[in-house]
């Protein structure tokens, strides 16, 4: 009952609303859409989306008996009258809406019925005339089929007109196909034309032979044909055709229905002479073959870029159009497939190679390497346009001589680095040799090989830029690969090198050469360390960056090999450097040892001159090479190194142990001892490698020079006063070479072989005091 209560004061709120929105108030609540909606019910959309509901009065699903049963079960009387009140205003209210709705639109139903009646008059009159159109218009058909059907037969007898007319002018034509034939066949008219006119004609005569006229046609006509084959034919011999010509007259004559192998016979005569007529002109421009070679050749009239240029415009050129036109005369014809033609092409191709190459061998000097590049990039283009027709024509022997070409180049390159690098050998030797200006020095050995190193990269950098020509991109040949130039001229470069350079450490007198100078020995061995330090690697950097992987060949030396080379090429000079400089010094102290008479000499007063030009010459020699060497290591030093007596008895030995015990009368003694302490000094080996700094070199200089001095006195024999004499020179030798050695036992040993050998050959052996010796060395 609360819900049929809430419909009808829902419906009265309603009506209320209505009247209350009439007025502007807008107050109370309204159904939406109004009695309107609720008489048609929900919209289609809002009917699929609600639950059906039979008992739902405004639903569409709604059903009276399901609404009655409903209300009877749960209502009771009151709220049954209540709700029957409810649906009767509802009812009245409805009827209510429909009249006034009937009521506004009266004049719209009326306006709408008048709208409709005039539509219908309209209609019957339209279907009238569609009639009456239907009926002209099958009028109209039936006059347009019977037009039709006269202009096809007019068509029919105008195409039968046309056909006898076209076969009256064939008739026609075949009459006149003799006069026409001999005007067009007559020489210098126009054979091409003729062969047209008779080919077009010889099917038909041949067809209508059987009749007499078309005999007399046929027979005629092929005899004046006959005649332009006979003059053909004749034209075909003629040595001035061009190929064009040539291919011309062949076709005509194949037209004519000749021979075909006949026509391939005559026609690679005729192309073989015209082909070697441009051999022979190229060949007319080459100096005559002097297989001996002692005859002087003239240089080329023309550079190799015209002759390649001439060669390709007329020789290849001409070939590969006689070649084209020889397939299109002759493919698939019997006897032209049994290789002729590449048996031809490759006769020919081989003489051209052959003149070429004798060109190539022309191009002595270094020359312009563009113009080169440039030539033998045309003769590879147009010999692989060459080889698109007739692939056995040569490649392989056309790719070898484009390389051989370039490695020829590449070798004279090499030769020209190598003999700029003997050219800057020799402007060292001479700043080495050339008299120096009193207070004026010359050039250091740091800027000469500055100076040498910048000179032999910069000219390698230029060099490959030349030999980076060959391997361009827009380079033909460069796509052959295999080549190697580039890094074949490094490396036989950087290996020359370090030959050329250890060749300075051979004997001289083996080659003839004069002796090199130690200065240069040093440089040279300073400069193979740099390459092996860092040159080389720079140089290997930079030709795989300027070249491209395919231009690496097939054999490659590695950069640790040539650094080996260039490390065994810089020990072997330095330790020829040093020999050198040591025999030099070892030479001065043998002549003053062998000239000297130490039996009769004088009291010693002073430091021999030798002695002074020993450690002048070793002075000199320390600062030369440590201009181009690091210091090195040197052994820890004593306090007193350069104030340690020197005596005929080693400090070795102990002098105050054994000292006393040495006597005229007792010589086995010392030479017992010596021998005894030799057994347990170590030993000095004297030509040992050197390290490539300065002490070590300076300590192999003195090893063989004191090594000399011992020998030498070994051999002499000594009195009293020589044997002093020795005593103070050592002593004064001690004084300043310690310095130079990498270890001053080194020095200081040997110095005690050389006084206990003099000591052992001393017939009076008497030292002098080490006071004395020291008072005469500090004044010397």
């Amino acid at each position: 009952m609360a819900e049929v209560e809430a419909a009808g004061s829902g419906t009265e709120t309603g009506g209320g609303s209505e009247s209350g929105n009439a007025t502007g108030s807008g107050s109370g609540w309204r159904r939406p859409h109004g009695p309107l909606q609720r008489y048609y019910g929900p919209s289609a959309a809002e009917a699929a989306e609600a639950t059906p509901d039979p008992a739902d009065i405004n639903g569409p699903h709604f059903d009276p008996e399901v609404f009655l049963t409903k209300v009877r079960s749960e209502c009771r009387l009151g709220e049954l009258l209540s709700r029957e009140a409810t649906l009767g205003r509802e009812i009245r209210a409805l009827d209510s809406d429909m009249q006034t709705l009937l009521y506004e639109n009266y004049n719209k139903f009326i306006s709408a019925t008048d709208t409709i009646r005039k539509m219908k008059v309209d209609f019957r009159r339209m279907e009238a005339e569609m009639d009456d159109l239907a009926s002209n218009m099958a009028a109209i058909s039936a006059s347009s089929a019977r037009v039709s059907a006269a202009l096809q037969d007019r068509h029919r007898r105008g195409a039968q007109l046309a056909g006898v007319q076209a076969l009256l002018r064939k008739l026609q034509s075949l009459v006149e196909v003799p006069g026409r034939l001999r005007r067009w066949a007559a020489p210098g008219a126009d054979p091409a034309r003729a062969l047209h006119c008779y080919a077009r004609a010889r099917a038909v005569l041949r067809h209508y032979r059987h009749l007499p006229s078309f005999r007399a046609i046929e027979d005629e006509s092929h005899s004046i044909m006959a005649e332009l084959a006979q003059r053909l034919r004749a034209r075909l011999r003629d040595d001035t055709l061009d190929p064009k010509e040539l291919t011309e007259c062949v076709e005509m004559l194949l037209q004519l229905e000749e021979p075909p192998e006949e026509l391939c016979e005559e026609f690679l005569s005729q192309a073989g002479a015209r082909l070697e007529a441009e051999l022979a002109a190229l060949e007319a421009e080459l100096p005559p073959s002097d297989p001996s070679g002692t005859a002087s050749t003239p240089p080329p009239a023309s550079d190799i870029l015209d002759f390649v240029d001439r060669g390709s415009s007329a020789f290849v050129s001409n070939l590969c159009l006689l070649a084209a036109s020889y397939r299109s005369l002759f493919e698939g014809r019997p006897g032209s497939g049994d290789g002729r033609l590449e048996a031809f092409a490759s006769t020919l191709t081989t003489r051209y190679f052959e003149l070429l190459e004798r060109r190539l061998a022309l191009e002595r000097g270094l020359g312009d390497t563009s113009l080169l590049v440039r030539a033998l990039d045309r003769f590879h283009r147009r010999l692989r346009a060459l080889l698109e027709l007739l692939p056995a024509a040569g490649a392989e022997a056309g790719a070898a001589l484009v390389a051989r070409a370039a490695r020829e180049r590449v070798a004279r390159y090499l030769r020209a680095l190598q003999t700029f690098f003997l050219g800057c050998l020799g402007d060292v030797r001479q700043a080495l040799a050339a008299p120096r200006p009193p207070g004026k020095d010359g050039p250091g050995l740091p800027d000469l090989l500055a100076t040498l190193s910048s000179s032999v990269l910069g000219q390698l950098k230029a060099v490959l830029a030349y030999v980076q020509l060959f391997t361009a991109r827009d380079v033909a040949f460069a796509s052959l690969g295999g080549l190697g130039i580039a890094w074949g001229l490094v490396v036989a470069f950087v290996r020359w090198l370090c030959r050329t350079a250890r060749g300075f450490a051979d004997s001289p007198a083996e080659r003839g050469a004069p002796a090199a100078p130690p200065a240069l020995l040093l440089l040279l061995a300073r400069l193979c360390l740099d390459y092996e330090a860092t040159t080389i690697s720079y140089i290997l950097t930079l030709t795989d960056e300027q070249f491209p992987p395919e231009d690496t060949g097939p054999a490659v030396t590695p950069g640790p090999a040539l650094c080996a080379e260039a490390r065994g090429a810089a020990q072997r000079l330095l330790d020829h450097y040093v020999q050198v400089q040591g025999a030099a010094v070892a030479q001065m102290l043998r002549k003053s040892v062998e000239t000297r008479d130490w039996l009769g000499t004088v009291e010693p007063r002073n430091v021999r001159a030798v002695m002074k030009r020993v450690v002048e010459d070793i002075t000199a020699i320390d600062v030369q090479v440590g201009q181009l060497f690091e210091e090195g290591v040197r052994r820890a030093q004593s306090s007193d190194s350069s104030r340690r007596a020197f005596s005929v008895y080693s400090s070795s030995r102990a002098p105050g142990r054994y000292a006393p015990s040495y006597t005229p009368s007792a010589p086995m003694d010392t030479h017992l001892l010596s021998n005894i302490q030799k057994l347990f000094s170590e030993r000095i080996d004297i030509f040992s490698p050197v390290e490539f700094n300065k002490v070590s070199v300076l300590t192999g200089i003195i090893k063989i020079s004191l090594k000399t001095l011992l020998e030498c006195v070994r051999l002499r024999t000594l009195g009293r006063f020589g044997l002093q004499q020795v005593q103070v020179d050592g002593h004064y030798l001690q004084l300043y070479l310690w310095r130079f050695a990498a270890d001053e036992r080194v020095v200081q040993g040997l110095l005690d072989e050389v006084a206990a050998s003099a000591a052992h050959r001393c017939l009076d052996p008497v030292p002098m005091e080490h006071s004395v010796v020291e008072l005469i060395c500090e004044r010397g």
